[in-house]
């Protein structure tokens, strides 16, 4: 068996209200994406001492009995404040990000292969993960959480945090912001916060983008016959339908401003007016909404309240994207074959090294979709590379090739400055690095203000001051 060496948030109505994850764990590690023999692998190597060895013989500090790994395959080691992968003169080499490297410097979530083993580096934290191994099962005795694992969430470590947050928060009436990019299943955490809430009412979702301002009112406070043009009988709103349970409000940064000044009363009173009517209704009713964009960009361009968003913001929770938790491809791909009706197994290699390598933009969503579309290309055989779409493919292209250029010295600057948006999370950290930490900096590269740099770190969970001094 293989082994490693024997030897938040902020609240209108509850000020300052916090929810701590337990003590801050620096630990760096690998995480395990996928291998072969992933039924033996640890699911995580913390990096506790420097150097720290990797290869197919047991005096390695990671063993990987594997025959594409070497007996002393590659070695990682701190320079400074910098872990880096050395190549040892492997047969199959070391590929970071999909290429082949001698030596390279390694950034949170790079993708690491060895062999046929692959793994994402954390930059901390990586003890946490060793309850998770990728086959999607759980070790009882050493998750940090006791809160019920069921429900429609699929994942390890990062997702077993979201619930634990999720299950604190439920049960009280705050209200929730779940932010994250499209497809990472908002949704689902605001049913899931629903569901361990213990409300008898219902669920109740909208999408603010799909309507017109018009409609968009009509929907959430109702109307009274005859308001207006076309309403030919009453009708009572999203809000008095969820009354006793939860209302989701997805895209709310694409609200109009005056649907926005109502639904602030409706927090406030906690009464609703339909349109047409004289007297409000009462109302009891969980708010939760989900948006993929920055609200506070939004307030200081004067389309969103800034009131409605102090009360929104209750309690706020972001889902990490898919190429931020590639650790969970396999667990997520198990579950969307069996909700295929189709036999679990494990497809080809290179058909999970692919999944393991794809940034997936559109995380979660878009995994499902290349999932069904694999099973209906292969039929009753293994699930291979050609089944999946071609973007998914092309994640392969040049795989195991020397870098192309890679940004460095005085081009990395040059590299930075050319950016515009908002960037990723290896980007902002690489930035912090070669600035030790300085905000203020950093936002010169991104032609950003030094607000918005933190509010990119927060989004990331990223604190300045590990990369002072």
């Amino acid at each position: 068996m293989t082994t490693t060496r024997r030897n938040a948030w902020t609240t209108a109505s509850q000020q300052n209200v916090r929810i701590h994850d337990s003590d801050r764990d620096p630990t760096p590690g690998l995480v395990l994406i996928y291998s072969r023999l992933h039924a033996q692998l640890v699911p995580v190597a913390p990096l506790r001492t420097s150097p720290f060895t990797v290869g197919r013989e047991d005096s390695n500090a990671l063993c990987i009995p594997e025959a594409a790994v070497s007996r002393h395959h590659a070695r990682l080691e701190l320079r400074g404040a910098r872990w880096w992968i050395v190549d040892q003169k492997s047969t199959n080499g070391v590929t970071v990000n999909g290429a082949r490297v001698a030596e390279a410097p390694l950034a949170s979530h790079d993708v690491l292969r060895i062999g046929d083993s692959v793994y994402r580096f954390a930059t901390d934290g990586a003890t946490r993960y060793i309850a998770y191994p990728v086959s999607g099962s759980v070790l009882a005795g050493a998750r940090p959480f006791s809160h019920d694992r069921s429900g429609s969430l699929i994942g390890g470590y990062q997702i077993d945090q979201l619930l634990d947050r999720l299950q604190r928060v439920a049960p009280t009436g705050l209200s929730v912001i779940v932010t994250g990019e499209s497809g990472t299943g908002k949704e689902l955490v605001a049913r899931e916060l629903h569901r361990r809430s213990g409300r008898t009412g219902h669920f109740q979702a909208i999408n603010c983008a799909a309507l017109s301002p018009t409609l968009i009112e009509s929907e959430l406070f109702g109307h009274r016959k005859g308001a207006f043009t076309g309403a030919t009988h009453d009708k009572p709103g999203l809000l008095r339908a969820a009354d006793g349970g939860t209302l989701f409000l997805d895209e709310i940064g694409d609200m109009p401003l005056e649907a926005q000044a109502k639904l602030l009363r409706v927090l406030q009173e906690k009464e609703v007016l339909p349109i047409g009517a004289s007297r409000p209704v009462p109302l009891d009713v969980r708010v939760a909404c989900a948006t993929h964009r920055d609200l506070e960009e939004l307030v200081a361009a004067g389309s969103f309240r800034g009131d409605l968003l102090a009360r929104l913001r209750e309690f706020e929770i972001e889902l990490p994207p898919l190429r931020q938790r590639r650790e969970d491809v396999l667990p997520l791909l198990r579950h969307f074959l069996a909700a295929a009706g189709r036999p679990v197994s494990d497809p080809s290699f290179s058909y999970m090294l692919a999944l393991a390598h794809y940034d997936w933009p559109y995380n979660v969503r878009e995994m499902e979709s290349a999932v069904r579309l694999s099973v209906a290309l292969a039929g009753a055989g293994e699930l291979d590379l050609r089944h999946l779409p071609k973007p998914i493919q092309a994640a392969l292209d040049d795989h195991g090739q020397p870098p192309k250029a890679r940004d460095s010295g005085a081009d990395a600057g040059a590299t930075h400055a050319a950016r515009s948006d908002a960037p990723d999370e290896v980007q902002l950290r690489q930035a912090l690095a070669e600035h030790r930490g300085n905000v203020a900096a950093v936002g010169r590269i991104f032609g950003k203000e030094r607000m918005q740099v933190h509010r990119w770190m927060r989004r990331y969970g990223i604190n300045a001051e590990d990369y002072r001094g």
